[in-house]
């Protein structure tokens, strides 16, 4: 068996926190003192990640994240614990590590500003020493899965944010790294920028076999990008697996969508009123319910609704990806 790309073992990140005191005489109090308290970031955290898996590391804001994927960067040392990427101790020997890995975090450009697209390539391939044959095969399978004439010679300043995001997420496969870090790769994106971008994404995984480490919350990137999904919350791993083994957790949840007729936020209301213990929310003129059918059936909710709410369609869905992940952020997954 193939020996895994990365190879974390019961990793722990702690960082030390001065206790700050209120107000200009407690500012200047601080500079003095030595009350400390310590922050556990990532707490004892296992896995292994093959080659050429995409994986989806989720969580809420603050739940370790980053710190876990500077630590796989070798940006951070962990307090305790193992960790190899491609067989390299990251933190131990990072310019090494740096030339088989790729990383765009949120809108933090490698790009240079000023210059076109095609001239940040070129200080890529000279900084990364990528041979000619394999620069150019690159270009050209790029312009095999995007529009690269419209890119190649624009500045980056005169791109468009999808334009530019796009753009790093090629830059970061340039060098034909085996482990690509993506943060929130789509965000702020229109919908079909959204679609190009996850396109692209799986056409150089497919491509080049290269793994990718996703980071993002956006539940469309999850759902088309991520065959296995990694989920932390305070710095603690709950979640190891498919994200169809995951759903099997909440196999008697339906998302219940109905459309009303009149005023769309004074009939939520009503069903709020009637539903206190539901999810209820508007989507796009319809009304979205999330029901466990072990506590009250669907049609049950429905026939309840239609008393009081002239309905005019009605959709029975499973539940979404978007769903079981903000029932295990709320703690429902026991």
């Amino acid at each position: 068996m193939e020996e895994a790309v990365i190879q974390i073992k019961n990793i722990t990140k702690e960082f030390k926190v001065l206790n700050h005191r209120e107000g200009v005489k407690g500012g200047l109090m601080d500079l003095f003192s030595r009350d400390y308290r310590i922050v556990r970031a990532v707490d004892d955290i296992s896995m292994n990640v093959e080659q050429g898996e995409i994986v989806g590391y989720l969580g809420p804001n603050g739940a370790g994240k980053s710190t876990t994927i500077k630590m796989m960067a070798g940006v951070l040392e962990p307090t305790s614990g193992e960790i190899l990427v491609n067989g390299v101790i990251p933190y131990k020997n990072r310019a090494g590590n740096s030339q088989h890995i790729g990383v765009v975090f949120g809108q933090r450009s490698q790009l240079w500003w000023a210059l076109p697209l095609i001239e940040s390539f070129k200080l890529l391939r000279d900084i990364y020493q990528i041979p000619k044959a394999e620069y150019e095969e690159m270009l050209s399978f790029y312009a095999s899965i995007a529009d690269m004439e419209n890119l190649l010679h624009k500045p980056v300043r005169q791109m468009s944010l999808g334009q530019r995001t796009l753009s790093d997420i090629l830059a970061a496969f340039l060098h034909n790294p085996k482990i690509v870090f993506l943060d929130e790769p789509t965000i702020g994106l229109d919908v079909s920028m959204k679609a190009k971008i996850r396109e692209l994404i799986l056409s150089l995984n497919e491509k080049k076999h290269t793994t990718v480490i996703l980071t993002t919350h956006d539940m469309g990137d999850v759902d088309a990008l991520c065959r296995r999904i990694v989920i932390i919350d305070h710095g603690k791993m709950l979640y190891d697996n498919d994200m169809d083994h995951l759903k099997g957790f909440f196999g008697s949840y339906r998302t219940l969508k109905i459309r009303v007729s009149g005023d769309v936020n004074g009939h939520l209301a009503e069903i709020q009123r009637q539903f206190p213990d539901m999810r209820t929310e508007t989507e796009e003129g319809w009304i979205t319910i999330l029901v466990d059918e072990e506590k009250t059936g669907v049609m049950k909710v429905l026939n309840t609704i239609q008393e009081s709410v002239k309905v005019r369609d009605v959709q029975i869905e499973e539940i979404s990806t978007e769903d079981v992940i903000r029932k295990i952020y709320e703690g429902d997954m026991g």
